[in-house]
């Protein structure tokens, strides 16, 4: 039956009433989620940056202790955008920001920060720290106790680990697996997201790199499950996936096909003599009706179970910890590293309760993110430049110490040649003097002789 023009308006209004009541839920939800996520910390080095962090001095008596620098770097997206730059090759660098106490129990934990590597660092780190309990900032060090280190690590072509090191009961347990980081000199962000289940997801640029549980990842509990020892393979279990055909018969006579033959197609020569050369027998090819010893056929093992495997059995040393995910109350973050050669560019820390506001600030600095490529780009640019120009200068100034080399050793030359004919002169002269007057005396007495 067809619906009159008021029954359609009746419809099309009931439809766009079901829609805005489910985008009007849809926005209650938004902003009823948006209110439950919780930012404990968030650092973009502003201006003012300075009024929550305190620099530490230790290793400063040493004279070993590194400073920071605000800047946005030798290249960037955006030149407002400034983070903290290590500075002075070979130093510890450490420097901590209190921030108000809070755990994770019953929370996601979300810690994210960006990196940018400007120096061929050679070996160093760059990673962050959470702690808890009281922290003397101005002491802040290596020997600082923290509840969680993550971040990359970076020695030679090597090394390039990601740590996430977690603490449980005062210990620190590195994670299992080998995470790399980036090695590139353009910004990385770097976030670790830790669940009330125990389970993780490591991102790198706002993509999860990898994931897992700390149950599996880390030796900080025994196993849940172990091998059983003391299981024995059962005496009928069947590993052979193909056996012989037990049906099949060797055929009769198989085993008197002999494996050559006379060659039929052969001929007695015509010289051959049997008095003398004997009886005349072919030569012997290999027979085609024979197939080698006779076997069986392999057909499927019908009791076939696979490959025997010692079972897994419930640990009786495992006992569960359901608070193993949390944090004891964290109350400061920290920066404390040591590099071989300074250069690097922390920014934009958070530390949070929700994943997809870690991954909106990922966007938001990466809207620049072409500009940063750019701008890194023209740097290389001008530093190959000024390495050529720098090495076309050693080439001249080593060509000319070359020239100048050659000229000496001319000189040299020159002058021992002149000494040379100096002193014959000299000798040819003295020798003069010295036969003349003997040469003389002599004509005069033979004078004198002969009148």
């Amino acid at each position: 039956m067809a619906l009159s023009n008021n029954e359609k308006g009746k419809s099309l209004l009931q439809v766009f009433s079901s829609v805005e009541s489910m985008l009007l839920a849809f926005l209650i939800f938004s902003l009823i989620t948006s209110s439950l996520s919780e930012i404990f910390f968030e650092e973009r080095f502003d201006d003012d940056w300075q009024s929550r962090w305190v620099r530490s001095d230790w290793k400063r008596s040493e004279g070993k202790a590194g400073s920071f620098r605000h800047t946005a770097g030798k290249w960037s997206g955006d030149p407002d955008d400034k983070g903290i730059q290590t500075t002075t090759d070979a130093r510890h660098f450490a420097i901590s920001a209190k921030i108000p106490e809070f755990s994770n129990k019953n929370r996601t934990l979300v810690v994210q920060y960006s990196i940018k590597f400007e120096q061929d660092i050679e070996c160093g780190g760059g990673y962050l720290k959470l702690h808890s309990g009281y922290v003397n900032q101005k002491k802040y060090g290596g020997d600082t106790p923290y509840s969680m280190m993550f971040g990359p690590d970076l020695c030679g072509t090597q090394t390039k680990k990601l740590h996430v090191i977690l603490s449980y009961q005062g210990q620190n347990y590195p994670i299992k697996k080998d995470l790399q980081c980036e090695t590139d000199k353009l910004t990385h962000f770097y976030t670790f997201i830790l669940r009330p289940d125990a389970s993780y997801s490591v991102w790198i640029d706002g993509r999860e790199r990898d994931s897992g549980s700390m149950y599996t990842d880390w030796d900080i509990l025994p196993p849940r499950k172990i091998k059983d020892l003391n299981a024995k393979k059962p005496a009928d279990w069947e590993e052979r996936e193909y056996i012989d055909d037990p049906n099949q018969v060797k055929p009769e006579g198989y085993d008197s096909i002999p494996r050559e033959i006379p060659d039929p197609k052969a001929k007695k020569p015509d010289h051959w003599d049997e008095e003398e050369d004997g009886i005349w027998r072919p030569p012997k090819v290999p027979n085609p009706a024979y197939k080698g010893p006779w076997k069986r056929k392999k057909v499927k093992n019908p009791n076939y179970k696979g490959k025997w495997k010692t079972p897994w059995i419930d640990n009786p040393e495992f006992e569960d910890d359901p608070d193993l995910y949390v944090l004891r109350p964290t109350k400061y973050v920290g920066i404390e590293i040591w590099q071989v050669k300074a250069g690097s560019v922390f920014d934009n820390i958070l530390i949070c309760d929700d994943p997809d506001y870690a991954k909106k600030v990922i966007e938001e600095v990466f809207v620049h993110r072409e500009a940063e490529k750019e701008a890194f780009e023209e740097a290389e640019k001008v530093r190959k430049a000024r390495e050529e120009e720098e090495s076309q200068r050693a080439r001249e100034e080593g060509e000319k110490r070359r020239r100048d080399r050659d000229r000496d050793r001319h000189r040299d030359r020159h002058r021992r040649r002149y000494r040379h004919d100096y002193d014959d002169d000299y000798h040819v002269s003295f020798q003069f003097i010295l036969i003349y007057p003997l040469n003389l005396f002599s004509l005069v007495a033979l004078r004198g002789l002969i009148n």
